[in-house]
């Protein structure tokens, strides 16, 4: 394939005090799949952090629509966009917050402009976003579906990029992919947030990119249910039986092939995964611990329902390994490789 043909990724560099940066800069470090990525960051910064972690790096700054060279060890492409205050690792500054959401906006517009595939986003740090006065504001997947404009966006992890498997000491599923119903809820609001309206369209969602992303004809979704045991047929709960068996039922009828809702302590167990395509969860950690032990720092987050490619890490932004040369670029590589994979695929 002709490098003009590569798909373009354009990687946010995240939370400046975290290891975003020093991840983008490791992974320029090495041989990537075939694709081209551009930096979305402050080309200071990450001339900084490859200093200290020793790495030669050529930087080539680039505007968007520019012609981006394919990945090569020792060279990366980079949107310039400007820090607001000095950085230091691990040291959180409110001051940076409007430049992480500048970097999300660049490649957001770079994306919806054609002027690349998809993007990789590094950790950002919500808290700190918040604390700047970005009131509202509740992570990445929340933040593109208002860019976009789009109504819903799933968050998936998946621990399926071919990368995984070849990575020392490996124990996990060859394919795990876990959606979620509701994304960064507080706990006591879950049972409300489940509505027949929102399965219906998280659903919707994950089946057609399945369909769109991963070429899979006819998906099959293993979804949780709510409560212990899946409500104890109403002894524990009342949800399944009342909301998320109705809502299925009328989405078998509209040909989704869906199975449950089944209790999540035993659904993840390989005998109730066989031959299942992804898992709907009905909360964040219902279903990511179980994901996240299969495979931390070999999976991927992806958001589906949204015009471009996104995926990300399956980590926060390691404010304690920030600037130690400890973080482990594992999880971006996968981002990348799966990102590169889905952006090649022929949309139906």
């Amino acid at each position: 394939m002709a490098v003009a043909e590569l798909p373009l990724l354009a990687l946010t560099t995240g939370e400046p005090a975290g290891i975003g940066p020093e991840l983008a800069v490791m992974l320029a470090a090495q041989p990537l799949p075939a694709t081209r990525v551009v930096a979305v960051g402050d080309p200071g910064l990450l001339a900084e952090r490859a200093a200290g972690l020793g790495i030669e790096l050529e930087l080539i700054e680039l505007a968007p629509g520019q012609a981006v060279p394919e990945a090569a060890p020792g060279r990366l492409a980079v949107w310039p966009v400007a820090l607001r205050a000095p950085t230091t690792p691990g040291a959180l500054d409110a001051g940076n917050a409007a430049y992480v959401l500048e970097t999300l906006d660049v490649a957001i517009a770079a994306c919806r402009a054609g002027h690349a595939a998809g993007m990789v986003t590094a950790p950002l740090h919500k808290g700190v976003i918040l604390d700047a006065g970005y009131a509202g504001f509740t992570g990445h997947t929340e933040y593109l579906r208002d860019a976009c404009g789009v109504a819903e966006v799933v968050m998936m992890l998946a621990t399926d990029c071919a990368l995984h498997a070849s990575r020392p000491g490996w124990r996990g599923s060859p394919a795990l992919r876990v959606a979620l119903a509701t994304t960064h809820l507080p706990l006591r609001e879950v049972a409300d947030a489940i509505t027949a309206e929102r399965l219906s369209r998280v659903l919707r969602i994950l089946a057609a990119d399945l369909k769109r992303w991963y070429g899979l004809a006819a998906p099959r979704i293993a979804v949780c249910g709510l409560n212990p045991h899946a409500g104890e047929g109403g002894h524990l709960g009342r949800e399944e039986l009342e909301v998320i068996e109705p809502a299925l039922a009328a989405l078998r009828a509209e040909g989704l092939h869906l199975d449950g809702p089944l209790p999540a302590d035993t659904l993840f167990t390989p005998r109730h995964l066989q031959g299942v395509d992804a898992v709907l969860a009905m909360y964040h950690d219902q279903g990511l611990p179980v994901l996240k032990y299969a495979g931390f720092g070999s999976a991927a987050n992806i958001s589906l329902g949204l015009p471009f490619v996104r995926t990300s890490v399956d980590h926060g932004t390691a404010l304690d390994l920030a600037g130690t040369g400890r973080a482990d670029p594992g999880s971006l590589r996968v981002a990348v490789a799966l990102a590169a994979e889905m952006a090649q695929r022929p949309l139906s």
